[in-house]
């Protein structure tokens, strides 16, 4: 029997073959109730992890997709970067379904995902979808060149609304002013006029609600918060609120769930070493009787 991230897994034989049987804990039953609630009731179509700036490691990315499959959603990954090819080779072996490079900010970048791509993926994209992150005012500058570049080999962009504030030198605050909104409408168009999807996140909350519906009206495939990731008609729902705080809730039982491993971990060695320091104490005062003595 293992005991790794709060969960066990009971090593079972059977007519010759290894099975590992999961079970959960309190945290992950509780957040896959709210998966298949987000799924079912408030239009949740995939989780995300992201190696870039959250820095996901293997055995919670491995957590993650344990509760996305069981919950029956997709799963996005943002990798490290345009040319992150053991990021890319990793996306394939754990499986995931939408692929994002971070910071492309020129056609030439995009091009360089794309190769990438080709190099990880020579025999098909296996049912996964690659897009890139527009999160700087860089970007959207040479959007219009970009766009042939990705209708060759991507499948749509993620507007990072948050870098894209930032990028601008406004405060993360001003993430909900009419002038961001104009910018995610700009590149909605380009969307919808060259059949590429388009995803929103950065600071997705209620004060977002308003932006995203009218982005919505002219392309919204998907929009997403640090770990969720909606459809985009759902934000046209009555019920859009609720989905948001539990997405919230999702997010801070991750978190909880995260901690509690790393202070197991932190923990596990503490009887030892407690042991090892008072023998390295006593072998310490052992030498110095000895000196006494020789001297």
């Amino acid at each position: 029997m293992l005991h790794r991230y709060g969960l066990i897994i009971n090593v079972l034989r059977m007519r010759g073959l290894w099975i590992w049987v999961v079970v959960m804990n309190q945290f992950e039953v509780s957040m896959l109730d709210q998966l298949k609630r987000g799924r079912d009731e408030y239009g949740v179509v995939a989780v995300k992890a992201e190696f870039e700036a959250e820095g996901t490691r293997p055995d919670e990315l491995l957590r993650l997709l344990e509760l996305a499959r069981r919950a029956d959603l997709k799963v996005a990954l943002k990798i490290g970067g345009c040319e992150a090819v053991t990021d890319l080779l990793a996306s394939r072996l754990y499986g995931v379904d939408y692929i994002i490079a971070p910071m492309v900010e020129t056609a030439y970048a995009l091009s360089k995902f794309i190769d990438a791509k080709k190099k990880t993926h020579r025999d098909g994209a296996g049912g996964s979808s690659f897009l890139f992150n527009l999160e700087t005012e860089t970007t959207l500058g040479n959007l219009d060149e970009m766009i042939p570049v990705a209708k060759s080999g991507v499948d749509g962009i993620v507007f990072g609304r948050v870098d894209f504030t930032l990028s601008r030198g406004m405060p993360r605050s001003a993430v909900n002013d009419s002038s961001i909104t104009q910018a995610v409408l700009k590149c909605a168009l380009a969307c919808a006029e060259h059949d590429l999807e388009l995803v929103v996140g950065g600071s997705i909350a209620t004060a977002a609600i308003p932006a995203l519906r009218e982005i919505q009206a002219i392309r919204l495939d998907r929009f997403e918060t640090r770990k969720i990731i909606f459809s985009g008609d759902a934000v046209t729902k009555a019920n859009i609120e609720a989905a948001l705080a539990n997405a919230v809730d999702f997010e801070l039982g991750w978190l909880r769930n995260k901690r509690s491993y790393y202070m197991d971990i932190a923990h596990e060695d503490a009887e030892r070493i407690e042991m090892m320091e008072v023998r390295a104490r006593a072998n310490e005062e052992g030498g110095k009787v000895g000196l006494k003595a020789v001297r």
